[in-house]
Parts: structure tokens; C-alpha cells; sequence
């Protein structure tokens, strides 16, 4: 598996509000046996035991899959408490939750709670965590011991990003749809499919809670309104009652959907992956992919995904990296081919170690050279 399934589902009219486009996606059936639901944990942030390490950030909602094929759960909002701060205000404190794990099965149950595009980003943080294999000399003992800990990205929450409150709280929800992709200036900023159009209705606002790459915020701040989506009936000579009408308009959507698909979401579904699997749920998968890291200004998605027994896209959620995050997990990833050694990594980059070693503290790995790699005479490996 190395790439998106996307059978089933099919685009349908952008909708748009200034430098936003909405893309809704449409099921004809919607999957049977895997439902949605959402779990509020308010506003606060949130520690998750990912192993090794501990994972921080802010977490307002996990999601949970129901494979039971009850069902009678999976379109209801979570349950929140109100008015725990009616009197004297909220504490001085920042509230923290903790969570065992970024997916958990709920016990005796066929219920797996996940922590949306969470589960995604902690893979690409932990890209290759633990740092050097070989204790190379131009190492510092930081990079031996503790690898790339700690290790940071910093993101926007949708609520944030301009245009897109208003962009979801207006536009209308099609019948049957179980996705949307979301563009910001035109460029794809994140995907979103449930399996259930049901699933979809609930879930629809907690796109404000997700998280947004820096491009894609600036994008949304700096960009003019984009153009709305046009529809011209050619050939109006053979229209000549309802069915020519129906007949012709149906064409428009299937081009303007092939269009799409290839043109503008053409960087996610095109691109291949590397896919982790992280839980089985019967006939269905919880998977994580990361995206190749090539260079060349391609737009490059890491991101979560249920698939189906078949391996159609059931569930899906990506985050779009911007240029320096796609450099960083470049950049590990030919040290890691390299076995962090400098002087083979520059060789296969066709640089030199003085012009790799600025790369690495550019990247914001300075802690992980000693200061006079890059400056002075290499010596020997260990």
C-alpha cells in the first residue's frame, strides 16, 4: 500500500469565500460497519505517553471509531460540562490532560479512541528520533544520548486561519457527503473524510479545531478572493428539453470532478507514501503515512487514513508540510541512509561536510554538532 484509495468518493462545486475553497466530497453509499464520533476534552492541552517520549500539545477532541456495527452512537457530539468556572473565573493554572497512548482501545469494546491529525504529526515528529546510530566524533553528546528530543513544530488551529469559520459555517452540506478538502489560495491545506454522511454533519466544525501549517495561514491572510466555480453549457443548439439540460449539466460536474482530482488535489492523491499500520479494527486499519521528503517545491501531505477491507479510504485527515518541514525530514532521512555519517551524506547530496553541517543548524539541529564541525579540519570517526 503506498497510496490513497479514494473509490467511492467523488468531488463535487467549489465553494468559496475569499481566499477559501471548499471541496465537498460525496458517497453514493456511504461504508457500512465503521462509524465516527466525537469526544470533547475542552480547551486545554494535553501529555500523551507515545513510548519513549512524551507528547505535548494542544488536543481539544479525540475520535472515536465504532466498528460494532451498532451505530446508535456514532452521530452524537461529546458530552461537556458547563459551568465549572461560574464562580471566581478560571484557574490561574494551564489545565493539562493526560492520554495513554494516541490510540486506545476501549476495553471488552469494539470502540477505538484516536487523537485526530495527533496521530499523524507525532509519526513525522518522531522521524528518526534517535538520532545518531554511530557515535560519530562530529556528534555532540546531546545527539548521542538523547537524539533529536526534544523536538517541536509549531502549527495554527483552524480557528485562526482567516476565512475559514465563516467559509464552514456558511456553505451548505451536500447530501451524502462524507468529506471536504479545504484550499487556501488555492493550494490544498488539509483533507477530511468520515465514512457516513451522518459522521460528516457532526464532525463538520471540527475542522476549526484541527491544525494548520504556517503556509497555509499566511495564504489565507495575504491572498486575494479566488474565483468562485463557473459552469458554461456549450453547444446550447442541442438543448433542447429538460433531459439535454440534465444530460449537459451532469457533464460539467463530471469534468469539473476529473479536474480536480487531477489538477488540484493531484500533490495528495497522486504522491506516494510510507504507511505505518497502528491498530486493526476487523476489516478495517488505522494507518499513518508519511510522504517521501523529495525536494523540488512539490507539495507534500503527512496524515492518518482508515482503509477498508478492500483499501478504500474510509476515514482520512492530512496536515500539509511547509518547505522547511519537508527539508528537516529530508535531511534526516539521507543522514539516516548515510548512517549519520558526514562526509558520505555530503557526497550523496553533492555538497561538501562544511556546506552540509550549515544545513543541519539552518534545519534547527545546531544542538545536535559540536561547535566546530563545519568550521574546522574534519577528524576521524570513532
Amino acid at each position: 500500500m503506498t497510496r490513497l484509495d479514494m473509490t467511492g468518493l467523488s468531488a463535487r462545486p467549489a465553494q468559496v469565500w475569499g481566499g477559501i475553497r471548499l471541496v465537498p466530497l460525496v458517497r453514493e453509499e456511504p461504508l457500512e460497519g465503521l462509524r465516527l464520533r466525537h469526544e470533547v476534552y475542552g480547551q486545554g492541552y494535553a501529555a500523551v505517553d507515545a513510548g519513549a517520549a512524551t507528547y505535548v500539545s494542544y488536543i481539544p477532541h479525540g475520535f472515536v471509531a465504532d466498528w460494532s456495527g451498532d451505530g446508535t452512537q456514532s452521530a452524537s457530539y461529546g458530552t461537556q460540562l458547563s459551568g465549572m468556572y461560574a464562580e471566581g473565573g478560571p484557574p490561574a493554572c494551564v489545565p493539562l490532560r493526560f492520554h495513554h497512548r494516541m490510540a486506545k482501545r476501549g476495553r471488552g469494546e469494539r470502540l477505538l479512541r484516536f487523537l485526530p491529525l495527533h496521530l499523524a504529526l507525532e509519526g513525522y515528529l518522531a522521524l528518526h528520533f534517535g538520532g545518531p546510530t554511530v557515535a560519530w566524533d562530529e556528534w555532540s553528546q546531546q545527539a548521542v544520548r538523547r537524539g533529536l528530543s526534544p523536538r517541536a513544530e509549531a502549527a495554527y488551529r483552524g480557528a485562526e486561519v482567516p476565512g475559514l469559520a465563516d467559509a464552514l459555517r456558511i456553505f451548505e452540506i451536500h447530501p451524502g457527503q462524507c468529506g471536504v478538502l479545504v484550499y487556501a489560495a488555492d493550494a490544498l491545506a488539509a483533507a477530511f473524510v468520515v465514512p457516513h454522511p451522518d459522521d460528516y454533519r457532526a464532525l463538520h466544525a471540527s475542522l476549526l479545531e484541527d491544525l494548520y501549517g504556517e503556509l497555509v495561514h499566511q495564504y489565507a491572510l495575504y491572498t486575494r478572493p479566488v474565483p468562485e466555480f463557473e459552469a458554461r453549457i456549450t453547444g446550447s443548439a442541442y438543448v433542447r428539453t429538460l433531459a439535454d439540460l440534465r444530460a449537459a449539466a451532469q457533464e460539467q460536474l463530471r469534468a469539473w470532478s476529473e479536474a480536480h482530482d487531477t489538477v488540484f488535489a493531484g500533490g495528495l492523491l497522486d504522491a506516494s507514501y510510507s504507511f505505518e499500520r497502528v491498530y486493526r479494527m476487523g476489516s478495517n486499519d488505522l494507518w499513518r503515512f508519511l510522504p517521501p521528503f523529495t525536494r523540488g517545491g512539490q507539495e507534500q501531505h503527512i496524515g492518518e487514513t482508515i482503509t477498508d477491507h478492500k483499501g478504500r479510504v474510509a476515514y482520512l485527515k492530512t496536515f500539509r508540510l511547509s518547505e522547511s518541514q519537508i527539508r528537516r525530514g529530508h535531511l534526516l532521512r539521507r543522514l539516516t541512509q548515510n548512517d549519520w555519517q558526514l562526509t558520505r551524506t555530503a557526497e550523496a547530496l553533492g555538497t561538501t561536510v562544511e556546506e552540509l553541517a550549515r544545513r543541519i543548524r539552518a534545519a534547527g539541529f545546531e544542538s545536535l554538532l559540536k561547535p566546530d564541525v563545519g568550521h574546522a579540519k574534519q577528524r576521524k570517526p570513532m
